[in-house]
C-alpha cells in the first residue's frame, strides 16, 4: 500500500484595522482551517502601530512553524502592509506565499489617519511568491495603485471585479474565488 504525501500548510491570518468580523472571508477560512491557522493579535487593533503589528505577525509566524509546516501569510487591507513589513525584516524566513487582498494606498485620500505609523513602510520586492488581489471599486485603493503595489512587491496581481474593499460588507461569504486564487498561489 502506497502512502500519499500531503503538503501541510499553516496559515497566518493578518486582518486589517479592528480585525475581521465573523462574516469576513478571513474568519470563515480560519474556522475551516482550524488548528492550521493562527491569527495575529496586535495590541493596537483600532489605532494601528506598525511596529506592534509587525511583531504580531512574527509571533503568529513562530507559532505556525512549530511543526515545520509551510507557512502562508493571508492578509487583508492594512494587514498587507504588516505582512510586507515583517517579510522585509525577515527575508530568510521560509514563507510559501503571501496572499495580499485589498491593500490600501498609503498615499490615497481614504487612508486612515489612525494608521499613520504605517506610512513608514514602503513596497519592496517580497522574498516569497505573492499575489495582490484588488477590486475595481475599492474606496481605499484604485486598481492602478494596486497594480503599482504588485509591481513593487514583485507579486502577481488579480483584479477581482467590482467588489468594494473585499471584506464582509462586500458579501463575499466564504469567497470561493479567493480560495481558488490562494490555492493556485501555493500550488
Amino acid at each position: 500500500m502506497r502512502k500519499r504525501w500531503q503538503i501541510v500548510v499553516a496559515y497566518v491570518i493578518i486582518p486589517g484595522i479592528d480585525g475581521s468580523d465573523e462574516r469576513h472571508w478571513q474568519s470563515l477560512w480560519e474556522r475551516q482551517w482550524g488548528a492550521s491557522a493562527v491569527r495575529i493579535a496586535p495590541a493596537s487593533w483600532s489605532e494601528p502601530d506598525l511596529g506592534d503589528w509587525v511583531e504580531a505577525v512574527g509571533r503568529a509566524y513562530r507559532e505556525a512553524v512549530r511543526h515545520d509546516e509551510r507557512v502562508v501569510l493571508v492578509a487583508h487591507s492594512l494587514g498587507c502592509w504588516a505582512a510586507s513589513g515583517w517579510l522585509e525584516g525577515n527575508p530568510s524566513s521560509p514563507v510559501a506565499g503571501a496572499f495580499l487582498v485589498a491593500p490600501p494606498d498609503l498615499h490615497g485620500p481614504a487612508f486612515p489617519r489612525a494608521a499613520e505609523t504605517f506610512l513608514a513602510v514602503s513596497a519592496r520586492p517580497l522574498p516569497c511568491p505573492a499575489l495582490v488581489v484588488a477590486s475595481g471599486d475599492d474606496p481605499y485603493c484604485t486598481p492602478e495603485a494596486a497594480a503599482g503595489l504588485a509591481d513593487r512587491w514583485e507579486a502577481r496581481r488579480h483584479l477581482a471585479g467590482a467588489c468594494g474593499h473585499l471584506n464582509s460588507a462586500s458579501g463575499l461569504g466564504e469567497w470561493p474565488h479567493g480560495r481558488a486564487l490562494l490555492d493556485a498561489l501555493i500550488g
